[in-house]
């Protein structure tokens, strides 16, 4: 197996440096930088300015907390090494977006098998659309690889949660029993690390995308919802014990991603003047989303027309716009509602809905791939319907950042990073029918049920 998942990760790598070298020589031979220019021109110069030692903040009058520091500081990394060229960025993106195909295939082995793991892993590694995202200017293959990482603490850590009975494995049944291993100091502290680990994981990908940040709060919820469940049925001082080490596990993993975006928080209060976790731009876009002119595209015109920042502080421009953006829900809650559709359609889209992607045959080759992806997850799904953890960590972060978009924009770009670990289902269902079919074919009196194992 290990030779198999080597092989897939060389052909990921070898997609994505294609594709890294494709699309710079395209760009080069236009006389252009960036295939979206408008936020991949603001990273760019954030991550120069990284790079020569200057103050974190883009245009004029500056924003100083426009965007999380995450993907700046691995341009200015790139930037570093390879010199202020592109070419370097997008080569060291394709390897970040082979990791994230790695990741892949360690939650799909954690959450159902290493069968599913490798094919989910496969999968990824031909996605037409990580292939094609990975060498832009973009942050969304750096989120993805951090947001997987977060995932596989969380799965390991969820551990312990019911999962159906012909799921279970001997270390679940010795999670259930009184195991002197569970007891052990040793155990303690790897669950303690796991905590930890999750939070920071979390905290790393919320550099990157702070629209991740709500995660930690309510994984800690369902985890102590689950703890309970398993042992609601023997109220013992068992029972207490295990309750009490997830309550301390959740305050780990809490505090954990306060400590680390802890340096941004203390930046933003030095500079600011408030002690701001995240950034001063979710005013902004929020209102790109509720307001009078919005179709659920995203268009900042408005922005430059108001230009608050004249006559407000960044922080006072933020929570003007948020004021600004819930007014527009409170006097016109038909026509939000009827724009959050707009937006989670828009996001679910089997095309991209940018103008410049839409050649019939570059939608052609997004469909193709991303219809069957959800009609197989959808099988896997009801089939794994009772288990809470593979459902919560695979089909979660897609249906996370639905909502999320259905009040911002929605975009099929902000799908992607979700896609990740929904192929770990879809790759669950191919193996429904595989199994199926080839159950069929032999024709034995053995009986097949299909089941993902």
């Amino acid at each position: 197996m290990k030779q198999k998942i080597f092989r897939v990760l060389l052909i990921a790598l070898g997609l994505r440096i294609g594709a890294a070298l494709l699309v710079h020589t395209y760009l080069e031979s236009a006389d252009r930088d960036f295939l979206i220019a408008g936020d991949a021109a603001g990273y760019w110069e954030l991550g120069q300015k990284l790079a020569s030692g200057q103050e974190f903040s883009i245009y004029d009058p500056p924003r100083q907390a426009m965007r999380m520091p995450g993907y700046p500081v691995f341009l200015a990394a790139s930037i570093r090494i390879g010199g202020d060229r592109l070419l370097p960025v997008r080569l060291l993106q394709a390897c970040v977006g082979t990791a994230a195909c790695w990741f892949v295939y360690l939650l799909g082995t954690l959450l159902i098998n290493e069968r599913t793991g490798l094919l989910a892993a496969s999968l990824a590694a031909v996605s037409p659309t990580f292939v094609g995202f990975c060498p832009l200017i973009l942050s969304e293959t750096l989120f993805a690889a951090t947001l997987l990482v977060s995932l596989i603490f969380m799965a390991t850590l969820a551990a312990r949660w019911p999962v159906p009975a012909r799921r279970q494995s001997p270390g679940d049944a010795a999670s259930e029993s009184e195991s002197t291993t569970e007891k052990s100091e040793r155990q303690r502290l790897l669950r303690t690390a796991l905590s930890i680990g999750a939070g920071m994981a979390i905290g790393v990908a919320c550099y990157v995308r702070p629209s991740w940040l709500l995660t930690a709060p309510l994984f800690c919820l369902i985890h102590l919802s689950m703890t309970w469940r398993a042992r609601k049925d023997t109220v013992t001082d068992r029972t207490r014990a295990v309750m009490t080490a997830s309550m301390l596990e959740c305050v780990f993993v809490l505090v954990a991603l306060a400590v680390t975006l802890a340096p941004w928080t203390i930046r933003n209060a030095r500079v600011i003047g408030h002690a701001i976790p995240t950034t001063l731009w979710v005013g902004p876009s929020l209102y790109d989303g509720l307001n009078p002119e919005a179709t659920g595209d995203s268009d900042m015109e408005f922005f430059e027309k108001d230009n608050l920042l004249a006559t407000m502080s960044e922080y006072d421009m933020d929570h003007e716009y948020r004021r600004r953006s819930w007014q527009f829900v409170r006097e016109n809650p038909g026509r939000a509602m009827q724009l959050g559709l707009i937006k989670m359609a828009r996001f679910w889209k089997p095309w991209p809905n940018a103008s410049q992607f839409r050649q019939w045959w570059l939608c052609l080759i997004v469909a193709a791939f991303f219809v069957p992806m959800v009609g197989f997850a959808l099988l896997a799904a009801v089939r794994q319907r009772c288990d809470v953890r593979c459902l919560l960590l695979t089909v979660g972060p897609v249906l996370y950042f639905t909502v999320i978009h259905s009040v911002f924009v929605g975009s099929l770009r902000y799908r992607l990073p979700a896609e990740y670990p929904l192929l770990i289902l879809t790759a669950a269902g191919i193996i429904v029918v595989q199994d199926r079919l080839r159950c069929r074919s032999v024709k034995t009196s053995v009986t097949c049920t299909g089941g993902v194992s």
